[in-house]
């Protein structure tokens, strides 16, 4: 039954779902709304315990505060104001059901208002699929809602206040695990990042249910060994197994097993299960073993020529032109299989000979299903010739003049093996990537000229250096060097005579802060000179600058002149690299790895050493089972110091750069005679002011 009670009995009751400010409740437009046409839809209500005469609104919270508003703007009178409300009674749950139902279906609930709402009613009944049918939802939807009120609560007050969306609250709940949806929230939280992002960040310290390594594992055994499961209740077919390392542990085990079995029965020098379905990266530094057809046994070759002589006489009948259509495809299906039969012989699989089998090795590998399978190809930690039996020409003589030349009677292949690392090539160690896999000539290319530019960026910091340099290379080039000018590039590294260095034909590079910084500079530049027309104007306008214009035209001139590499050869010049010492220059400061420049660059064996080397064994275990991309993608993060790993291994991470990118100079504990030079006595103070100090550069370049 409808009623009347004025507005100064009616208070918010504590199980009314509305939470939102005010603003995200549009009360302002209801206050209008009800100033101009009254109260339309009455409020319910139930008796408050105190003060006597006093209800609590539990369903209406909007229509109640937007009277408050007209009545402390003076609109209406609390005392005497009458508002229709409906009396209910009854235990706080039905209460607080009643509010649900009202609001879902009229004004949409925030999410976190949904959430509260129904963690609350499933804490009082405990029956999720009673309160999706009373709410008309999926059971899936409570469930999700359940999830995100059971957030950690800084993440979920975000949600309230609309501070992040619900995308991003689903990304954080992704995971239960509260202590790892903080851990994400204490370094994102300032950030402008997406729900993919934060979803990826939490992923990566687990692993798919999906994966390899966990098909082969199982659920059971995992959960047996004290795994967890993160079920993903927003996208489906992405639970999450939050302890990889047991899964991983499991894994091998299993395989290693599986591997002992195998080398058992196939009497192998060696069976090494990988937990992936390519071998090309375990293999390195390996042999691979070609192995010869076996010889044509007499029932082969007796079958072959039977296949062809059929052949011949299918295709003699399939040319008579009177054949039936039906009967030409009979004999046309006959042909196709004989000439699948004789593929079959000609193409035979190799046999690996006995004598070879204490030599080579095979690998034991996971597929995308998670099962294992060796491998077919053999690998030998030994270079292993085989050579095939040469048969004896007819009609030759031997040495005992018997019309035949001495052979076995049954020729057999015959191998030997040749010492380890015999056809190995030495390389330096700047080209050479981690793990000792050689870098490619069109990445060290690419390397040595980012390494280059950061030098050269270096050096506009430093005019009387650049000076030092430039009257060296000038003088010491026409006094002490017999070669012409090409071997005075390779030697020194410079065309000091300002022309451009002859970079490698590498196309695109890659941007960098090294070459922004170059570009930044050539515009600070005082180039009023430049406006003349005759050389002879700009030879005078020029001769006006002062010092200081002229040092710096002089720094980014020799900059300039730098080249990336000493001709074709994949060396450094030890000149720039002393240059950098006395620079004192940061490397892994100006240029960090990136998939672009580094990681899409090299294989997937080269970037798991890399982690190896800066994380230890727990990093490259978290990276062993990804895909080439989705390491490469995510070494980016950590070795940008966006990944959320532990302090000594996100600072090594942030301090390695490979070492083409390294400025190696051995000469750093000599001493340099120049300081005492008659030469150096013109030149620049070392302490006169440059543009600027690297760190000022840097911090000018972050700006």
């Amino acid at each position: 039954m409808i009623q009347t009670v004025k507005l100064n009995k009616l208070r918010l009751s504590p199980i009314n779902v509305r939470t939102a400010p005010d603003e995200q409740l549009q009360i302002e437009p209801m206050a209008a709304s009800i100033q101009a046409k009254g109260v339309l839809q009455n409020l319910l209500v139930t008796p408050a315990k105190k003060p006597r005469g006093a209800f609590e609104v539990f369903d209406g919270g909007r229509r109640w505060r937007a009277l408050r508003l007209l009545a402390d703007r003076g609109a209406i009178s609390e005392a005497d104001f009458d508002v229709p409300v409906m009396v209910l009674t009854g235990d706080e749950a039905e209460l607080s059901e009643t509010s649900t139902a009202t609001n879902f279906h009229q004004l949409k609930m925030s999410p976190a208002e949904e959430c509260r709402a129904f963690q609350h009613f499933i804490g009082t009944s405990g029956d999720i699929e009673a309160v999706a049918k009373r709410f008309g939802v999926t059971r899936r939807f409570v469930e999700g809602r359940l999830r995100l009120a059971a957030l950690a609560e800084p993440i979920f007050e975000a949600l309230s206040k609309g501070e992040i969306t619900l995308d991003v609250a689903k990304a954080y709940a992704s995971t239960e695990n509260r202590e790892k949806q903080l851990l994400v929230w204490s370094n994102y939280q300032n950030s402008h990042v997406t729900a993919d992002t934060i979803r990826r960040v939490i992923a990566n310290e687990t692993l798919k249910a999906s994966d390899p390594i966990a098909l082969l594992v199982g659920e059971s055994r995992y959960r047996a060994a004290g795994g967890k499961v993160d079920g993903d209740l927003f996208t489906d077919g992405n639970d999450r197994w939050v302890n990889p390392e047991i899964a991983h542990r499991l894994a091998g085990e299993i395989m290693e097993s599986q591997a002992r079995r195998i080398g058992e029965e196939t009497g192998l020098a060696w069976i090494r299960p990988i937990a992936s379905n390519y071998t090309h990266n375990a293999a390195h530094g390996l042999y691979r073993v070609i192995l010869q057809q076996p010889e044509l046994t007499e029932t082969q070759s007796g079958r072959l020529a039977e296949i062809e002589e059929r052949r011949a006489a299918l295709e003699a009948e399939m040319q008579d032109s009177e054949l039936a259509e039906e009967a030409f495809k009979l004999l046309d299906q006959e042909d196709d299989r004989l000439i699948a039969e004789a593929d079959e012989i000609r193409n035979r699989r190799p046999v690996l000979p006995d004598e070879l089998r204490a030599y080579v090795g095979a690998f034991l590998i996971l597929t995308p299903q998670g099962e294992m399978r060796l491998d077919s190809q053999y690998y030998s930690e030994q270079q292993i010739l085989i050579e095939k039996p040469v048969e004896p020409v007819i009609g030759e003589e031997g040495p005992d003049g018997d019309g035949e030349a001495d052979r076995e009677e049954s020729p057999t292949a015959r191998f030997r093996v040749a010492e380890r690392g015999s056809s190995q090539s030495d390389h330096r160690p700047e080209a050479v990537a981690p793990g000792g896999k050689p870098l490619s000539a069109r990445l060290y290319d690419e390397l040595s000229i980012q390494r280059r530019d950061i030098l050269a960026s270096c050096l506009l910091a430093q005019p009387a250096l650049a000076l030092d340099f430039a009257l060296f290379v000038m003088i010491d080039a026409r006094m002490c060097s017999s070669g012409d000018f090409a071997d005075g590039s390779a030697r020194y590294g410079t065309t000091i005579r300002a022309m451009g260095p002859q970079d490698p034909a590498v196309g695109d590079m890659p941007a960098s802060r090294a070459r922004c910084y170059l570009a930044e500079a050539h515009d600070g530049l005082d180039a009023s000179w430049t406006g003349h027309d005759s050389e002879v104007d700009r030879f005078e306008a020029f001769r006006a600058l002062d010092d200081d214009g002229k040092a710096n035209w002089l720094a980014y001139i020799v900059a300039l002149s730098l080249e990336a590499k000493a001709g074709s050869s994949n060396v450094q010049i030890p000149l720039h690299n002393r240059l950098a010492t006395l620079l004192e220059v940061d490397a892994a400061r100006w240029w960090r790895p990136t998939s672009a420049n580094f990681f899409d660059r090299v294989n997937k064996g080269t970037i798991l050493t890399l982690l190896h080397d800066v994380g230890g064994p727990a990093l490259t275990a978290r990276h062993a089972s990804l895909k080439k991309a989705e390491i490469s993608e995510s070494c980016e993060k950590l070795f940008a110091g966006e990944s959320i790993v532990e302090p000594e291994v996100r600072q090594a991470a942030l301090s390695w750069v490979p070492n083409a990118m390294r400025f190696l100079d051995d000469a750093a504990g000599a001493v340099v005679a120049a300081e005492d030079s008659v030469c150096a006595e013109g030149r620049l103070e070392a302490g006169d002011e440059g543009p600027a100090s690297e760190d000022e550069i840097l911090e000018l370049i972050e700006a």
